[in-house]
C-alpha cells in the first residue's frame, strides 16, 4: 500500500507538436518516436520532429494489432491478442521475424512483452506461468504457477520490463512485481489503471480525470487532475516530461510545465 497519497492540483500542459491524422493506436520509445496505425492499416513511425520516418504496411496480416512493445526502438514487438502472434520489426520498421504461439502449444495468452536480453516475455493463462521464449518459441526460463504464489489468479493485460524487475498488471488485482527468476516480491492494489507504464523508477497510470505517479521507493502516491481538454480521449502515455494524447483528429504532444 501507498505510504501517503499528495493530492496535486489540475496537471499545467503545453502544446508543443501535434499529428494530425486517424489513428486507431499508438505508442512511444525512449527517444520520443511515436508509431501509430492510421485507418489505412499502416505503421507508421514518426520522429520527435513530426516526420514519418518509416512505414510498415502489412499491419493486418496476423489479425488486429492489439499492443506495440517499443521499449526495444531497435527490436519492435507486435502481437496480436486474437490469433496469438508475435511480429518483430527493426528501427526501420522491417519484418524481421514472427512467432505463432498457438503453434507453440500456448493457446492463453493475453500479455506480453520484450525482455532485455533480446528474447520475450509471456504469461501464459493456461497453467498461469510466466514464460520466457526465444525467437523459435521455445521456453528459456519459466516461473512457477502463480496462482500458487499469489493466492488467486491473476490475468495481466500488461507486462513490463525495467529495473531489473517485471510488472504485471492486471486492472481488477493490481501490479504484481516479480524478478527474473519469476520470485514474486510485491504486490501494489492500484485497481483500474489504464495505460500504466514503468518510467524513472515510478509507475504510472490513468483514469479518466486523472495521472498517477507512484514512487517505487519512497512508496508515496501523487495524484494529479487532468486538465478538461484532454479527458475523453482515445489513449494516452506519459514519457518523461511530454505528454502524448490520441484524439480522433490525431496526436497531440504536450510538455509538461
Amino acid at each position: 500500500m501507498p505510504s501517503q497519497t499528495e493530492q496535486k492540483d489540475t496537471l499545467q500542459l503545453e502544446l508543443i507538436k501535434s499529428i494530425s491524422g486517424n489513428f486507431s493506436y499508438f505508442n512511444t520509445d525512449l527517444f520520443n518516436n511515436v508509431y501509430a496505425v492510421d485507418s489505412k492499416n499502416q505503421l507508421k513511425k514518426i520522429n520527435d520532429k513530426g516526420d514519418s520516418i518509416a512505414s510498415y504496411n502489412d499491419v493486418k496480416k496476423f489479425g488486429t494489432l492489439s499492443y506495440i512493445d517499443a521499449s526495444n526502438p531497435f527490436k519492435l514487438l507486435l502481437f496480436y491478442k486474437d490469433y496469438r502472434y508475435l511480429v518483430t520489426l527493426d528501427q526501420l520498421l522491417t519484418f524481421r521475424n514472427s512467432i505463432s504461439l498457438r503453434s507453440k502449444n500456448f493457446f492463453n495468452v493475453n500479455s506480453v512483452a520484450t525482455s532485455y536480453d533480446n528474447n520475450y516475455w509471456i504469461f501464459d493463462e493456461s497453467d498461469f506461468k510466466l514464460k520466457k521464449i526465444d525467437d523459435a518459441g521455445q521456453v528459456v526460463s519459466e516461473s512457477g504457477d502463480l496462482r500458487l504464489i499469489t493466492e488467486e489468479a491473476p490475468s495481466p493485460q500488461t507486462i513490463i520490463e525495467s529495473n531489473n524487475q517485471l510488472y504485471l498488471y492486471d486492472e481488477n488485482k493490481g501490479v504484481y512485481i516479480f524478478d527474473y527468476y519469476g520470485s514474486m516480491k510485491n504486490k501494489i492494489p492500484f485497481l483500474k489503471w489504464k495505460n500504466i507504464s514503468v518510467y524513472n523508477n515510478k509507475l504510472i497510470g490513468f483514469n479518466d480525470e486523472k495521472l498517477y505517479s507512484y514512487e517505487l521507493n519512497s512508496l508515496n502516491l501523487k495524484e494529479y487532475k487532468l486538465p478538461k481538454f484532454i479527458t475523453g480521449n482515445k489513449s494516452i502515455k506519459l514519457s518523461g516530461n511530454h505528454l502524448f494524447v490520441l484524439k480522433d483528429d490525431g496526436i497531440f504532444i504536450y510538455q509538461i510545465q
